[in-house]
């Protein structure tokens, strides 16, 4: 068909035939800068929720160096608390070197004095004490953990904040029992 076309017209079709592509190209590149924008923001969105985890992580690991310090905790709540210290220690160092991996920075642990102050560290006068708290802050973080969930955007991090909050109701079960205290009676008792 092109070839009962004159030469103006066949020009004018091929420039507009490149057009077209150069359009269709920066189309593709624009569409390309925005899915990276895109994908950047996810990545900083993922890297802020972690670091508000990290954040948690950092307050459970001074909770517990201050029972452990206290002189207040007997065996074998002196064995669980360090236990249970170790695995916060271990929360950390992986939403650390996740928060690394994805290009973030770390937020910054407080000082021994800050966290002793916020968690009102001269309040704690007996073993009960401290496994109150430390049964108050595993609550709280479990419900952190499983109410992130849902925010992001990579879902292998869903699954890492489903095994942190598996660790942290695993924590509160048994602080509440050290303190005598009963099980939920109803189901799905977590997360709300």
């Amino acid at each position: 068909m092109q070839a009962n076309l004159s030469p103006a017209r066949r020009l004018f079709l091929s420039r507009s035939g490149q057009l077209t592509l150069s359009a269709a190209a920066i189309g593709l590149m624009a569409g390309t800068r925005v899915a990276n924008a895109q994908s950047s923001m996810t990545m900083e969105s993922d890297v802020n929720i972690l670091n508000v985890a990290l954040g948690l992580e950092h307050e459970a690991i001074n909770a517990y160096q201050l029972g452990a310090g206290s002189g207040l905790l007997q065996k074998p709540a002196l064995d669980v608390a360090v236990a249970f210290q170790s695995h916060h220690k271990a929360h950390r160092d992986a939403l650390m070197a996740t928060i690394k991996k994805m290009g973030g920075m770390s937020v910054a642990e407080k000082s021994p004095d800050e966290y002793a102050k916020a968690l009102n560290a001269a309040s704690l006068k007996t073993q009960a004490d401290v496994l109150t708290l430390a049964a108050r802050l595993e609550l709280g973080a479990a419900n952190a953990y499983l109410g992130v969930i849902p925010s992001f955007k990579d879902s292998q991090l869903g699954q890492v904040a489903a095994r942190l909050a598996a660790d942290e109701t695993m924590h509160w079960t048994a602080l509440s029992q050290v303190l005598g205290r009963p099980l939920p009676a109803a189901a799905l008792s977590f997360g709300a």
